[in-house]
């Protein structure tokens, strides 16, 4: 948003002058006009020079807008409409009690565009990389069905879930990463400073090397002559997979094996699945139709490989298939889920049974989680002993050759 200088007269004929914070010119004058002002000029506000010199420092100071900032954003707006404060009213003071700049300047341009006659869907599809297509969507579903209340409670139970899940699985897979780290930053270092030291001693030997030492010897020669090279692989290689992975096909395929991964792959499928059963029932039951809920909701699983798969329901629903017999041919779900969808497909409470379908994956989910350390320990352990275990044999078998060959020339 700018700041625009503005001068006009009231309704009295009176000249008055100020400024105000729009999009554009015209948002000025909309205002103005709303107030009983007639504008006469309207032109940018020159900002002072210290301003400008300190908004580049405050830009690049500026804390990101997170999912937290959003779950209580979604709380604080279903605590506003469940009181009955009118939306205008509300978005000021969310603006006034902010702390962060960000949510102050996204407040202040939800603002304007409400002062502006936009509904507040349309207010937050001007920032859909941060809210998204799924809640943006259930906001509109929520002022054309007037819940809106109960649309945003909604919504921060399912912003909640999908933070807790992230949460655990991050914080399961910590261990695991700082294994693996300090691992590759000792190969590094025994390579670098400690083999060439024993290169040295073994050099004097005179004598054949086991294979197993020859090859130790060997990478760590080539890793210290080749370093650099080695560097540009790994940047070169990270690089072009970054880059396939940000194109659709890329995306797709990393999806769809990612899936099949061990012990995380099972996860990774359940949180996805539950995702999918809580937000179509949240969509349904916000009375949003069949075909509209499956095209927003495969935008919000955020897997390309099983979004493929609720379109390929979502135009099996077109043809008039019934929900459970396209649930079928998507081949991701359980035979207990499909069970459940046929039923409440039958009975009218597919709703009901979705949330039931949700909480069922999200329990699996939880204790799928929770195991996950203890899943991953042994597979780290092997790995670790192995890696001690060539480097122990590598080092010391020529080192025990030699002290049997010392002994068996002194007993001579």
């Amino acid at each position: 948003m700018a700041t625009y200088a503005w001068r006009g007269r009231n309704n009295r004929g009176e000249a008055v002058s100020g400024e105000l914070e729009a999009l554009s010119d015209s948002g000025v004058a909309d205002q103005l006009l709303a107030t009983g002002i007639s504008p006469v000029h309207i032109a940018l506000a020159d900002a002072p020079k210290a301003e400008q010199g300190d908004s580049l420092l405050a830009r690049l100071n500026r804390k990101p807008i997170v999912v937290d900032d959003l779950l209580v954003f979604s709380r604080q707006m279903y605590t506003l409409n469940k009181a009955g404060v009118p939306i205008l009213r509300a978005f000021a003071g969310l603006q006034a009690s902010a702390t962060k700049p960000a949510m102050v300047d996204l407040f202040k341009d939800i603002r304007s565009s409400l002062d502006q006659g936009r509904e507040l869907s349309t207010a937050l599809a001007r920032h859909q990389a941060l809210f998204g297509a799924f809640y943006i969507s259930m906001v509109r579903v929520g002022e054309m069905t007037g819940r809106l209340t109960e649309v945003f409670l909604r919504l921060n139970e399912h912003m909640e879930f999908e933070r807790d899940v992230r949460e655990r699985i991050k914080q399961a897979m910590r261990y695991p990463t700082f294994v693996m780290i300090a691992m590759a930053m000792a190969v590094v270092v025994l390579n670098i400073f400690v083999i060439p030291v024993f290169a040295k001693v073994f050099a004097g030997f005179n004598a054949q090397l086991p294979l197993l030492t020859r090859g130790l010897l060997g990478f760590s020669n080539w890793m210290i002559n080749w370093w650099p090279m080695l560097i540009a692989v790994v940047v070169a290689v990270v690089m072009a997979v970054r880059a396939y992975l940000r194109t659709p096909q890329g995306r797709y395929n990393w999806d769809a094996r990612k899936l099949k991964l061990p012990i995380v792959g099972e996860i990774i499928l359940k949180a996805t699945l539950s995702r999918f059963a809580r937000s179509f029932a949240l969509s349904s039951q916000s009375g949003v139709p069949l075909v509209q809920a499956l095209t927003v909701v495969a935008q919000t699983v955020d897997n390309a490989y099983i979004g493929s798969r609720i379109e390929q329901m979502r135009d099996g629903i077109e043809r008039g298939e019934s929900i459970s017999r396209c649930a079928t041919a998507t081949g991701v779900f359980t035979p207990v889920v499909l069970q459940m969808i046929n039923v409440g497909e039958e009975t009218g409470e597919l709703d009901n049974l979705l949330f039931e379908i949700a909480d069922m994956y999200e329990r699996d989910t939880d204790y799928a989680i929770k195991g996950l350390s203890a899943a991953i320990e042994p597979i780290l352990l092997t790995i670790i002993a192995a890696l001690v275990l060539v480097l122990a044999l590598g080092v010391f078998l020529p080192l025990w050759s030699l002290g049997q060959a010392a002994m068996g020339k002194g007993g001579g």
